[in-house]
């Protein structure tokens, strides 16, 4: 009864909210090749972190976690919606759950983003109802090459899809109602993780009989229309075949593991691009894919199979157009790696999950800077014991304040960012009229840490706001700087660091003498995080 009465309150006051009455639904918009995420109309970088799979099951878990997102400096929490607890019986919803989840994001000044746990999560079919579960003939699963069913639903069979799309329409039914003034959810993702295990593909009966059906045409248009710009792997797949355009999986892609991959994340792409659609028509939000990444050296079915990893992107692209954005779950090494291929064609970069460690923080800055990143989100973000310690916190308490610099200046390709460890120590880049050399606080022979065998990660976002003047947010970084005109050299003109209070820029220390070298270069040291505005000059 409270959260009926709370819930209904804040729809009332929402309707006398001038804010809320100008405001717009979240939207994803481009400004030439960037992807903006705008929610109440401003541009939005969503700091986050992803609760554990069953945190949000339980309002009491649930309670103490609030504070720790806070002592974190979050604005947004992402969280499942399980579809076993929201329809335990057929027809018969209870969205208790999501209206305790708005309800607290809204006291807490935070906004949301929904994971969809319906018919996969990490490729099985954990989450779905018992009644799917424990009816195999009328929801029927894949079966591996042996033909042993797998719990996991085959998305070759229409009462799957059905069944999963009417339950997602009713809670993008009911997010409409009770958040379209409030816009407290800005996104949803749809599924978790899909993949196909075991094998790389399902033997079912549907399945084989698509398999053997001619590709569809729906397919062939995309691959000719964007043969120049598909990515290598597929393209290197399509080739040796002969770049055929007529006849079956195996006619057009041969024989073969990719093969089956490629197939499976088609019907898979169709399934969700159904699902996705659906609930658009209800309530427009931008929703996303996550994948778990494929281990390098294994084979496809060995990992989850035919999910939106990097070498399947077209194969996504063309069949879930309702999608819009794909999005990887980082938990290996090598994150500029993974980052890299998954903004291959200027695609924005989303985070939902990434392993929770104090390299956090670094990559964060390296993120926002490098790439047109949209969101970071550590996983299992409420299980620190010491949120007030957490180095990701600290990253995300610095760059709160400059996203809407970082939001106003990328699009002019004046914001970069960098990750520095002891393997990749030195970058350079030229921004402007100057050369920047940006090294890890460990290369200076003072530094307390340079005789220890363990670097941690150092990471910068660099915000060139005028010819001469530059912000530096981070960690663990040196900067110096050199002029791009012959005969010239640079010197720092001032150097402070601040904060920003309310958009504005309010100075602190004048970093002279010692902090800046004597006006040879900017620092700030591991474990610590700062914003440095320096203002330069040339003689």
């Amino acid at each position: 009864m409270k959260r009926a009465l709370f819930l209904a309150i804040m729809f009332f006051c929402s309707l006398f909210d001038t804010n809320a009455q100008t405001s717009s639904i979240p939207k994803l918009i481009k400004i030439g090749h960037y992807t903006q995420l705008l929610v109440n109309n401003k541009p939005y970088l969503i700091l986050g972190g992803e609760l554990g799979n069953s945190s949000a099951s339980s309002n009491d878990y649930m309670r103490p976690v609030w504070s720790k997102l806070k002592q974190m400096n979050l604005n947004t929490l992402i969280a499942p919606v399980y579809w076993e607890l929201m329809e335990p019986v057929e027809g018969d919803f209870d969205f208790s759950l999501v209206d305790s989840l708005i309800e607290d994001a809204r006291l807490n000044h935070m906004k949301l983003v929904l994971l969809w746990f319906g018919s996969w999560k990490n490729s099985m079919s954990c989450y779905v109802p018992a009644w799917v579960k424990t009816d195999t003939k009328r929801f029927p699963r894949v079966l591996n090459k042996k033909g042993i069913p797998l719990e996991i639903l085959t998305p070759f069979n229409k009462n799957n899809l059905e069944t999963d799309k009417d339950a997602f329409v009713r809670l993008m039914q009911h997010l409409k109602q009770i958040d379209s003034k409030q816009y407290t959810v800005i996104a949803v993702q749809v599924e978790n993780e899909i993949g196909m295990l075991d094998n790389a593909r399902s033997y079912d009966e549907a399945a084989n009989a698509a398999f053997s059906q001619p590709i569809p045409k729906e397919l062939i248009h995309y691959l000719q229309k964007n043969k120049l710009n598909l990515t290598p792997e597929l393209d290197s797949i399509w080739a040796i075949a002969g770049f055929k355009t007529s006849g079956n999986w195996e006619d057009i892609f041969g024989k073969g593991l990719a093969t089956d991959e490629i197939f499976m994340a088609w019907n898979y792409s169709k399934y969700v691009n159904e699902i996705a659609a659906a609930g658009k028509a209800i309530y427009d939000l931008p929703m996303y894919v996550n994948t778990a990444l494929n281990r390098a050296g294994w084979e496809p079915g060995q990992y989850p199979s035919g999910g939106p990893e990097p070498h399947l992107r077209d194969i996504w692209k063309a069949g879930s157009p309702a999608i819009d954005m794909l999005a990887p779950d980082i938990y290996f090494p090598n994150f500029r790696h993974w980052t890299d291929l998954y903004t291959r064609s200027c695609a924005p970069l989303f985070i939902p999950e990434i392993r929770f460690e104090k390299d956090d923080a670094a990559k964060a800055f390296f993120a926002f800077g490098h790439y047109n990143c949209l969101s970071f989100s550590p996983f299992s973000i409420e299980s620190t014991l010491h949120p007030e310690d957490e180095p990701i916190g600290k990253a995300y308490n610095i760059l709160r304040q400059i996203s809407p610099l970082i939001s106003k200046y990328q699009p002019e390709g004046d914001v970069n960012g960098f990750l520095l460890s002891k393997d990749s120590a030195y970058q350079t880049i030229t921004m402007g009229e100057y050369r920047l050399i940006i090294k890890h606080d460990y290369t200076l022979p003072w530094s307390s840490g340079s005789r220890d065998g363990k670097w941690p990660l150092g990471g910068c976002t660099i915000i060139e706001v005028s010819p001469n003047e530059f912000y530096i947010a981070g960690t663990g970084v040196v900067v110096t700087f050199a002029t791009t005109t012959t005969g010239k050299r640079a010197g720092i003109l001032s150097l402070d660091e601040g904060s920003f209070e309310n958009g504005k820029w309010v100075p602190g220390r004048r970093m002279n003498g010692d902090q800046d070298n004597q006006g040879r270069d900017i620092r700030i040291p591991i474990n610590q995080w700062d914003i440095q505005r320096v203002k330069l000059y040339q003689y």
